[in-house]
């Protein structure tokens, strides 16, 4: 019988070998027979799986926007008793790749940005992924405003207006500390002081610290 092939496990390996690649050289220098060596795969396994390397690049994007959205999620459901407020405090140290062990997903993260800003057709799934990001924090606001103690003299607050100012500064504190300008503990303290001063706001509970 031919051999059954798992062509979403071995498109997930070659998006796998695209992101080390994308690490090394930026996105404009991977090549389809370079990730087909680093995937241990043949050049035409690759190429039945992504018919250019645009597609190739397309899904490698998806990839690691699922990766980050995956761990956001299972970090979540680990502590389902958790505050909202909590919890969105360990949505935010996610998505703000500030941990060692994050760093390359980082690197490669702000490279796809960077190609992003000259092509439209990469630009499209890292707006959807930043999309799927932002809702899952506004939900978490929605959350923690409504469980929290706030009079009625507070004016509730626009979750997506809150949850786009808090991805954005999660966005910019990866990139200052890839570049150097921040060191991740630093960068971790003022994520956190925007969320104290969040919640402080809306007269809720105090997030614990994230860690």
């Amino acid at each position: 019988m031919p051999k059954q092939v798992d062509y979403e496990s071995r498109r997930r390996r070659i998006a796998e070998a695209v992101c080390l690649l994308a690490d090394e050289h930026g996105p404009e220098g991977v090549s389809m027979r370079d990730v087909a060596t680093r995937a241990q795969v043949s050049l035409g396994a690759v190429q039945r799986c992504f018919r250019s390397k645009a597609e190739m690049l397309l899904f490698a994007v998806d990839h690691v926007g699922d990766r980050i959205t995956e761990r956001v999620r299972d970090r979540l459901a680990a502590s389902p008793a958790q505050s909202a407020a909590t919890a969105l405090g360990h949505a935010a140290d996610e998505i703000a790749l500030l941990r060692e062990e994050h760093r390359a997903e980082a690197r490669i993260w702000l490279a796809f940005v960077a190609q992003a800003a000259v092509s439209e057709p990469l630009a499209g799934p890292l707006r959807t992924s930043y999309a799927a990001l932002q809702n899952l924090l506004a939900r978490l606001i929605t959350e923690a405003t409504g469980s929290g103690s706030a009079d009625g003299g507070i004016t509730p607050p626009d979750p997506q207006h809150e949850a786009c100012t808090l991805l954005a500064l999660a966005d910019g504190l990866t990139t200052h500390v890839l570049v150097g300008h921040l060191p991740a503990e630093q960068a971790e303290e003022i994520l956190h002081a925007h969320l104290v001063g969040l919640w402080e706001r809306l007269g809720t509970v105090r997030p614990h610290k994230a860690g």
